[in-house]
């Protein structure tokens, strides 16, 4: 029992892992001893010393399907295995004005959100199922629950990864490969900063919250390790949301 929550030696991928959440995730799991390979295009200047050996920076456009196979299969090479899979990638570009939201806004956020999350997840599940073992985490959002304002683009990808999560599970149970979503509640990170910075928003979003707070970046350490790990081994399908109470309150604190 000792040993249900590690995630040592696990061989994990996380995409955009360059900062946030995503870097937060990859640099505790490392600490924990996972090999921990990060996805992304910007990467920062310096790994913790006592990472080196076991955090890997992987430059990949996650859009780029050959380039992002190419390096799935050179770390299955490797290791013989892939354990985990995080999507944690994502974009977001709010309406800024009273205009109709743009096409390009749609299509460039569904890219990155949600299509380049079912390209990476088909890859992996290829490796995976050699092994007849896996676990795929994707990142979702309360925005998958709830219609949030001026960003359909955002909300609808969340929605879809969400149900992407339940049809991957029913697909690919039977290989032992489990799919769940993590789904963060407001968090104070670089994509939620102009919110943070604003302080009737934030008050506003803090008064939605049982525990009358954001949330910090390492607070999803543990209930992503735990999705990881052997401790979650009949869990599947499922939905685990990190979100201070928000979607569980009925009314606001004021």
């Amino acid at each position: 029992m000792k040993n249900l929550f590690s995630v040592s030696e696990k061989v994990v991928l996380i995409t955009g892992a360059g900062q946030g959440i995503g870097r937060n995730l990859a640099e505790n799991m490392a600490e924990l001893g996972a090999f921990v390979y990060c996805f992304d295009i910007k990467f920062p200047n310096n790994i913790p010393q006592n990472l080196i050996k076991n955090l890997f920076h992987v430059n990949c456009n996650i859009t780029n399907i050959k380039k992002f196979q190419n390096r799935c299969e050179k770390i299955f090479t490797k290791h013989k295995k892939i354990d985990v899979l995080i999507n944690n990638a994502g974009v977001t570009f709010p309406r800024t004005d009273n205009d109709m939201y743009t096409q390009k806004k749609w299509f460039d956020t569904m890219k990155i959100n949600l299509t380049a999350a079912f390209t990476c997840s088909q890859i992996v599940i290829e490796q995976m199922i050699k092994n007849k073992k896996g676990s795929i985490i994707n990142i979702t959002s309360i925005n998958a629950e709830l219609g949030f304002p001026n960003n359909p683009a955002y909300v609808a990808s969340k929605g879809g990864l969400k149900m992407l999560s339940k049809s991957f599970a029913r697909d690919y149970g039977i290989y032992g490969i489990r799919v769940n979503n993590l789904g963060p509640g407001y968090f104070k990170t670089t994509m939620n900063k102009k919110s943070w910075e604003n302080m009737k928003t934030r008050k506003m979003r803090t008064s939605r919250t049982m525990l009358g707070r954001w949330g910090n970046s390492e607070e999803l350490v543990g209930p992503c390790i735990f999705l990881a790990s052997d401790a979650s081994s009949y869990i599947t399908g499922h939905d685990l949301y990190v979100d201070g109470g928000w979607l569980a309150n009925g009314l606001s604190a004021n």
